[in-house]
């Protein structure tokens, strides 16, 4: 780290026309801080814009494991990692002394809520920490990672200027929202317009310079507030819409209406209208999170966003919701409570085709039945093993059951928590006595209405 009696040295300000064309000839270096589900997409999708590319991560395995062209994520193929690597400009590393070398740093870390539900930026003042220790004159430090309107300025930036650089005379700084949809086969990071604040006008003009060699568009806003803040409004746009739908089934029911059908009527209606989809919770890393932060953010300027707190109110009710239908069609059907009931939860991925479990309504709902004493197991094609979280730190370790008949018929009830592709829906309907649906996916399974129950 530059010690405070650096700050006298006579430092020359970097030259942006000169760093601009080495960003637009894709001369320029740059390293990727996390290698996750954002951090490796947009790697990979640097290098093969031309650029040479540090990727970091504190997790040795993953590094070891791209260096020898293998992926752990489900939807990049080895072949993808192995060609980065065999260009000879991709390089996965746990060292951060080779930030230096580097003329861009981008943050792709996680950002999780706390316990209380407050934004947790550990991983992101713990990542800007690493790169002051190695800042360096007319360097570009990019955060990617969701977060409240002002991290960038209030809690990066001043990290940065310890080391007596300044942000937009020495070093630039600037936010750009990541925007990945794992297992949506129709947007990869290549194809998705980028939007791009800066923290002065050039640290925007050297992100656009950066991110238009990788993207079709880039959408450059008034600052980083701006950008940070088009990122939460995207996903608490989804969250409310899910919240409405989500109350909407639950009125619907009564009513001997089903919910799915009235969305795929009101879809053809060719304006004023966009289908969201019920279901059993919200999961992954963003819209379960996302609005919380801006919620944290206003309490600060004494504004309620009430709004916004009660949609995530009834998505977080959904699980109880489920287990409610669940346990009043085992009373019903089979005459059996679900504390003597043996559960099968179908799916625990947030989302169909993702080996991510990250905020899985299946893991709340599989706390719930064993607190209500059912026996409970699941079958995930891509999640053998349930990996440790911090919320649900009790459920590590359990392993995916096989799929068979026999199998299936030892289970009184099945809840399908996610809808994933290739599973063979009309075999859990011949061979289960019960099926709680949450995703609609028994629509095409005929036969077997009677032990079919929408939730």
């Amino acid at each position: 780290m530059m010690s405070t009696a650096d700050t006298s040295l006579d430092i020359q300000a970097p030259d942006i026309q000169s760093l601009e064309n080495a960003y637009r000839g894709r001369s320029a270096r740059v390293a990727v801080i996390g290698l996750g589900y954002v951090g490796l997409p947009l790697a990979l999708a640097l290098t093969g814009a031309g650029f040479a590319v540090t990727g970091f991560d504190i997790d040795p395995a993953k590094a070891a494991a791209l260096n020898s062209g293998r992926s752990y994520i489900r939807q990049i193929a080895d072949g993808r990692v192995a060609e980065a690597v065999a260009t000879g400009r991709f390089r996965a590393t746990t060292d951060a002394d080779q930030f230096a070398a580097c003329d861009a740093v981008i943050v792709c870390v996680p950002t999780p809520l706390s316990p209380q539900r407050e934004p947790d930026l550990s991983f992101v003042e713990a990542s800007t920490r690493l790169i002051r220790d190695r800042l360096r004159p007319g360097q570009l430090v990019v955060l990617e990672s969701t977060t409240w309107p002002g991290t960038t300025d209030e809690v990066m930036r001043p990290i940065l200027e310890e080391t007596g650089l300044a942000s937009g005379r020495d070093f630039f700084l600037a936010y750009s929202p990541e925007r990945e949809d794992p297992g949506n086969i129709s947007f990869t990071t290549s194809t998705i317009p980028k939007v791009v604040g800066g923290d002065d006008d050039g640290a925007r003009r050297l992100a656009v310079a950066l991110y238009e060699q990788v993207v079709p568009q880039v959408v450059p806003v008034s600052g980083t507030r701006a950008a940070e803040a088009t990122k939460l409004t995207e996903n608490i746009f989804r969250s409310v819409n899910i919240a409405l739908v989500n109350e909407l089934k639950i009125v619907f029911e009564p009513m001997g209406i089903d919910i799915w059908e009235v969305i795929e009527a009101a879809k053809t209606k060719p304006f004023g209208f966009m289908p969201f989809y019920p279901g059993p919770g919200l999961g992954g890393h963003c819209i379960p999170i996302d609005p919380f932060y801006l919620t944290w953010k206003a309490r600060e300027y004494q504004i309620s966003t009430r709004f916004i707190e009660l949609a995530g109110e009834v998505n977080t009710m959904m699980p109880r919701h489920v287990v409610d239908r669940l346990a009043l069609a085992l009373d019903r059907r089979a005459g059996i409570g679900l504390s003597r009931a043996r559960i099968l939860l179908v799916g625990m991925a947030y989302k169909k085709n993702v080996d991510d479990s990250r905020e899985s309504p299946g893991l709340r709902l599989m706390e719930m039945l064993l607190e209500r004493g059912a026996a409970v197991e699941y079958h995930d094609p891509f999640i053998p093993v349930l990996p440790v979280t911090r919320e649900h730190a009790a459920l590590a370790g359990r392993t995916s059951v096989a799929w068979d008949a026999e199998r299936l018929a030892g289970f009184d009830a099945a809840v399908i928590v996610t809808d994933h592709d290739g599973i063979d829906w009309h075999s859990l309907a011949a061979h289960c006595p019960l099926v709680v649906d949450t995703r609609n996916a028994m629509r095409a399974v005929e036969g077997f209405d009677e032990r079919i129950v929408k939730a």
